[in-house]
């Protein structure tokens, strides 16, 4: 099984689900998001904002292929190109960190490895960066957007908590810890990519 991490471009773009592809719960504050839906051009939004990011900061994600097949990706980046991240109670993201944004691996091929391979990957790009650690906006009552990743999973692969919300949680990783995991966080971390599987709404906070 030949399996290859790929930096998301504008090339590749069209190997994420069709309803990542058009969603810009994170790229687009909540009513320009809105609007853009309203408008029917949030794919066109999608492509400038990782055109955008490339130019300016460099690799915002990466995209996971086995034998040539994408079976999911995982974005990230620093607040200051999300907008989304500041509509949140638990913000602002700590200034030595990079959100991450959304994450997901296809069904079929969760229990393999991937979930720890893509966070390692991430873990690597961006230590080599200069940062120190990576951050997210959990959701702790599993009824928000699909691109919102549930806490419970996120403190599962390591995360803590360091905002604390009864919704909308602020949790992080250091990410030198991650260079270490071992088999024991699979499972979890399976559980954690795969949960982005439902329509995103995009709605405000």
């Amino acid at each position: 099984m030949g399996r290859r991490l790929v930096p998301l471009t504008l090339d590749n773009l069209s190997d994420l689900p069709q309803r990542c592809r058009s969603c810009v719960f994170w790229e687009l504050d909540p009513v320009s998001g809105q609007a853009a839906v309203k408008a029917g051009t949030p794919e066109l939004e999608k492509e400038a904002w990782i055109s955008a990011v490339l130019l300016e900061w460099g690799s915002c994600g990466r995209v996971v292929y086995v034998d040539d097949v994408p079976v999911g990706f995982v974005l990230y980046a620093p607040p200051a190109y999300v907008p989304r991240s500041t509509a949140f109670p638990t913000s602002p993201v700590s200034p030595d960190a990079v959100q991450l944004m959304t994450a997901w691996i296809t069904p079929n091929y969760q229990g393999q490895g991937l979930g720890r391979v893509i966070v390692q990957t991430v873990a690597k790009d961006l230590l080599r960066r200069g940062f120190k650690a990576i951050e997210a906006f959990g959701d702790a009552k599993g009824k928000e957007p699909a691109c919102l990743l549930p806490a419970d999973h996120l403190l599962a692969v390591g995360f803590k908590t360091v905002r604390p919300h009864p919704a909308y949680p602020r949790l992080r990783l250091e990410l030198r810890t991650t260079l270490s995991w071992k088999e024991d966080v699979e499972m979890a971390l399976d559980r954690l990519l795969g949960a982005v599987q439902k329509e995103p709404a995009l709605r405000p906070l």
